[in-house]
């Protein structure tokens, strides 16, 4: 049986079928239909059209893409820390602090619940695609931080490179300014603020190093971020200016 006749007789019986288009193919000897997009009422359609035929012809559907009827992530609480959920709104307490975080522009559930004496945090997606199901990673990967700010604080270490102009610091304000002086032997002052709950130092043990301290970890990260941001070579080849402040260590501020 020829394509051509298996396409000119879906054609006369699939007119009604708006909005779908299929391809009749030749494999060995049947005859492959192929519908776009899926639809059952055009495959039955088919299956009775190629019935009448004098071949069976196969009928091939795209595969259809799946909603998950709930997917979760469990993130365990631990002792000593003490956590709040209210409107997807998160707010944990620990020994060092306070920190929340909303959540409120991701499609979840978030609740609390008790399991072996443990307390923990659910976060829930239901019928969720590929990027609704990465949120829930990505919800309990942010309260995994605050845990671990409220417990252990985050330290970033930034070293001053220089070639021939030394870059002086100054450090102000309790550690929540800083100005950088010389850089590539300009005369202009860079001052950089601290976001809120970062403060920095100056290194004892090594030389030319900036120690940034803080309970939450985006606020310590964005503030490393300033400070290298402030020192850019301008109108020169970077890879021989290689001046500048940059990040050389970053972690938990207590160690285990």
């Amino acid at each position: 049986l020829s394509v051509n006749v298996v396409h000119s007789t879906l054609a006369n019986s699939l007119k009604p079928c708006c909005g779908h288009t299929f391809a009749a193919t030749r494999v060995g000897t049947l005859s492959v239909v192929s519908i776009s997009p899926p639809s059952f009422r055009c495959a039955a359609a088919v299956a009775l059209t190629c019935s009448s035929l004098s071949r069976c012809s196969c009928i091939s559907l795209p595969p259809a893409k799946m909603k998950l009827l709930i997917s979760n992530g469990v993130v365990t609480i631990p002792d000593g820390v003490s956590i709040e959920v209210k409107s997807r709104q998160v707010r944990v307490k620990g020994p060092r602090g306070t920190l929340q975080r909303d959540f409120k522009h991701l499609s979840v559930d978030m609740y609390l619940f008790e399991e072996d004496g443990e307390k923990k945090l659910k976060v829930e997606c239901h019928f969720g695609k590929k990027k609704r199901l990465a949120a829930i990673r990505t919800a309990c990967s942010h309260v995994k931080n605050l845990i671990t700010g409220v417990t252990k604080g985050f330290e970033y270490k930034m070293r001053l490179v220089y070639a021939h102009f030394p870059i002086n610091i100054n450090i102000e304000d309790k550690g929540t300014l800083v100005e950088i002086r010389n850089f590539l032997g300009e005369k202009r002052v860079r001052r950089v603020h601290m976001l809120p709950g970062v403060a920095i130092k100056r290194s004892d043990a090594v030389k030319d190093e900036l120690i940034l301290e803080g309970n939450d970890i985006e606020n310590v990260s964005r503030s490393t971020a300033l400070i290298h941001q402030q020192c850019l070579v301008k109108n020169k080849d970077i890879r021989k200016f290689l001046d500048g402040i940059y990040v050389s260590e970053s972690g938990v501020l207590l160690k285990e």
